[in-house]
């Protein structure tokens, strides 16, 4: 295949992945919408957190709400759970890499926050077993997946599952459908 030819093909498979988006997450963009407005204005925060490229998307997010979206604001409450090494390494050697992002849902969640899990395949224990702890202590535990959700949809109140199979193109979703809560969140905060 030359350079062109995937270049397209890539393209091709995006657009599809983005038109099934667009028929089939509306209701579920709106929910996770609802339960990130009502957080802050509670005085709560949102956590994020993944692995990988998951990780990635949870500090980007984190930065988008904490920092700024499109222009300067009163900041949003946004931490990823993904950026503390001594956090995610002292776990992962006293307690196992399934817990690092529980235990610090332990540290630094509280009832009505948000707890935010990105996994593409919707398998990853650390994520899966953050959701579980997060809806123990009463925060409000919401994913982002792929494909067949894995077992996000069972341990959130709400998820956006990007209906592809493809890692890239679930990422290229979880982005652009995170940056845009957050820029609906600003709107909805009267902050935009």
């Amino acid at each position: 295949m030359d350079a062109r030819t995937f270049f397209l093909s890539e393209l091709d498979e995006h657009d599809g992945v983005l038109k099934r988006c667009r028929e089939t997450l509306a209701s579920d963009f709106e929910a996770i919408l609802r339960v990130w407005v009502g957080a802050i204005q509670q005085g709560g925060k949102i956590l994020f957190f993944g692995n990988g490229g998951s990780a990635a998307d949870a500090q980007h997010l984190a930065t988008e709400l904490s920092v700024r979206y499109h222009k300067n604001r009163k900041a949003i409450a946004a931490v990823a759970l993904t950026t503390d090494s001594s956090a995610l390494t002292a776990a992962g050697n006293d307690l196992g890499f399934e817990h690092i992002f529980a235990r610090q849902i332990e540290a630094l969640g509280r009832p009505g926050d948000v707890a935010v899990g990105i996994s593409t395949s919707g398998r990853s224990p650390n994520v899966l077993a953050a959701l579980k702890t997060a809806r123990a202590m009463k925060l409000v535990p919401v994913a982002f997946g792929g494909g067949d959700g894995g077992s996000l949809r069972a341990l959130s109140d709400v998820a956006l599952i990007v209906p592809s199979a493809t890692t890239s193109r679930i990422q290229e979703m979880h982005i652009a459908l995170g940056q845009m809560l957050c820029g609906a969140l600003e709107i909805e905060l009267g902050l935009a």
